[in-house]
């Protein structure tokens, strides 16, 4: 018997340690029992000063109140998913997402578990980002009052409807009211709110730009509200990009990546302007005009509680729809020979129009990655081509596939139900990945699909 546990320790022991997470267990007495190497790495330290030892020993700045493996103990109730900043015992600040549990025998509790997921590098990295940035706003001031690179000129087009959208953009950016921009990837959601600030009468402040979906959740509310010495273990006074966009435009792309919480918060800056620090009690006013920009449709994005629908009522003041290329057809060649022209020069080419055959192609093309994979395009053929036009040949891999992927649909299959089939369900697949850039879970939405489909069906593609 005792044999046999002291196997079922080894091999719990060896499992424990192959998970790629931070695993750390103590007993009733608040003394390590378990604590793998991913824990010591995260938390800065060498197994053996953990093991055996008690919290306080290993990790001082803890006390009752602020160790969610006591606390857990002491209410018997799991905590999910938290942030804990700690100093280790070499004195260096330590951030973790931590999922605790109590660990009981019966209905007695005989310890505590916690699985930690280190932040440390990400928070610091977005820290960084922040100061960089705010120094870059310094230097912009200095050179430009302008703030942005783009003006609505810039945003190139042919098609009647999207130049209505544009003059109607012109006349609405002297407002100081909200805006809620929808569009595909790739269609030029920052290019027009760049154009918004530049026309308006805020072109002389700050233009400040955040992907909601580019920072983890729980450093996006320092981020945009800034901390206050003593927030937290190491914590600096901070503006945050409130603060820096005062009496300028701050424009929030993927805004339905925020968290549900956290839109309740800018929702009240919305109604006030004051915006309040991480971990302090006192509030300042903020001159912002936020321009927000969702990917996916709005009713889509209330609909699946992306995005609060009293936020999206007080945002959608101004609202502007930008098309997806394949619905402004005649855009595609217009733009392709304006970035013919682009990238001939830039890259020194004489390159000047492409092939009839391959304007055909664009033309029928669907273009899921809009005009950012229109510019990419054309972009990898002229750096490929050696001539005055650009042929069939020059495309890239995935676009030469599409074609012979049609080809063969129509030379080799005729009309088999299944293999046409496949073919479709293969083609919208690889449209949705790549209109959703790999994100799996957007694009199991897109195609109406469980995620776990969606996940076989690629398997089976590779």
């Amino acid at each position: 018997m005792e044999q046999q546990n002291a196997l079922t320790k080894e091999v719990l022991t060896a499992i424990l340690n192959s998970i790629d997470e931070g695993i750390h267990v103590v007993n009733t007495e608040g003394k390590t029992v378990f604590y793998n190497a991913v824990a010591a790495r995260h938390d800065g330290m060498e197994v053996e000063e953990v093991l055996g030892k008690h919290l306080f020993e290993a990790f001082p700045s803890l006390s009752e109140q602020s160790s969610t493996l006591l606390k857990v103990m002491a209410t018997r109730q799991p905590i999910y998913n938290q942030a804990q900043v700690y100093v280790n015992l070499h004195g260096a600040r330590i951030d973790t997402i931590n999922t605790t549990l109590p660990i009981f025998i019966g209905k007695k509790i005989v310890g505590a578990v916690e699985i930690a997921k280190d932040y440390s590098r990400m928070k610091l990295l977005a820290e960084r980002l922040l100061d960089l940035q705010k120094e870059v706003n310094k230097g912009k001031r200095k050179k430009t009052p302008k703030h942005v690179n783009y003006t609505l000129e810039d945003l190139k087009t042919n098609d009647p409807n999207f130049e209505k959208m544009k003059q109607e953009a012109k006349k609405l950016a002297k407002s100081e009211s909200s805006i809620l921009v929808y569009g595909e990837s790739g269609t030029g959601k920052e290019l027009l709110v760049q154009g918004i600030h530049h026309e308006s009468s805020r072109s002389n402040g700050p233009f400040i730009a955040q992907n909601c979906a580019a920072i983890p959740e729980t450093l996006l509310e320092s981020i945009l509200f800034g901390t206050v010495k003593g927030s937290y273990t190491g914590a600096v006074d901070r503006k945050g990009l409130f603060e820096l966009a005062d009496g300028g435009t701050l424009f929030l792309d993927e805004l339905h990546a925020m968290p549900i919480e956290l839109q309740a918060k800018l929702l009240r800056v919305l109604e006030d302007g004051l915006i309040r620090r991480v971990g302090s009690l006192e509030s300042s006013i903020v001159n912002v005009r936020v321009i927000a920009a969702i990917n996916v449709p709005p009713l889509q994005a209330l609909q699946d509680k992306l995005l609060r629908s009293d936020l999206y009522y007080r945002l959608n003041v101004f609202s502007f729809s930008l098309q997806p290329l394949r619905e402004r057809k005649s855009d595609i060649l217009f733009l392709s020979d304006l970035f013919i022209r682009e990238f001939g020069q830039k890259l020194q080419k004489s390159v000047k129009d492409m092939e009839k055959k391959l304007k055909k192609f664009f033309e029928e093309y669907s273009w899921p990655g809009n005009v950012r994979e229109l510019k990419h395009t054309i972009e990898y053929m002229v750096n490929v081509c050696e001539g005055e036009r650009l042929l069939i040949e020059h495309l890239p891999v995935m676009l030469k596939h599409q074609i012979n992927s049609n080809r063969d649909t129509v030379d080799s299959e005729g009309l088999s139900l299944r293999k046409n089939v496949m073919n479709l369900e293969r083609k919208l697949i690889m449209e949705a990945m790549k209109l959703c850039r790999g994100n799996i879970n957007q694009a199991a939405r897109i195609l109406e699909i469980p995620r776990q489909t969606l996940q076989y069906k690629l398997k089976k593609m590779i």
